[in-house]
């Protein structure tokens, strides 16, 4: 019985140090650079360990830390693919090759 308090503790433990690992805070607009589906500019809001993304073709999503890589890579449910974030959170690269740069550029090239 003395078993059970120890498990559920370690447990807790291991969910709270996955939620806080993502060392990176992504909020930001970002700008499409490759495998764009549109062209406006994608926003993140970080609000502790849920993002929401709206992405340039202006489809809302929410994302997380991935549960393997928490501190490198986000999962996002509604596309059913991950991404990869720069220690600098700089750039975001998704599973299917689109990558966002963080800011907004003053011009797009045509």
């Amino acid at each position: 019985m003395k078993r059970l308090p120890l498990a559920i503790g370690i447990l807790a433990a291991l969910a709270s140090t996955g939620a806080s690992a993502q060392s990176v805070n992504l909020t930001g607009v970002y700008t499409c650079v490759d495998m764009c589906r549109g062209q406006l500019p994608a926003h993140v809001t970080q609000n502790g360990y849920e993002l929401n993304l709206l992405t340039e073709a202006g489809v809302p999503a929410r994302a997380w830390p991935d549960w393997f890589s928490p501190t490198s890579r986000i999962w996002i449910d509604a596309f059913n693919q991950g991404a990869v974030y720069s220690p600098d959170g700089m750039v975001i690269q998704f599973d299917n090759g689109t990558i966002w740069h963080r800011g907004v550029p003053l011009h797009r090239p045509r």
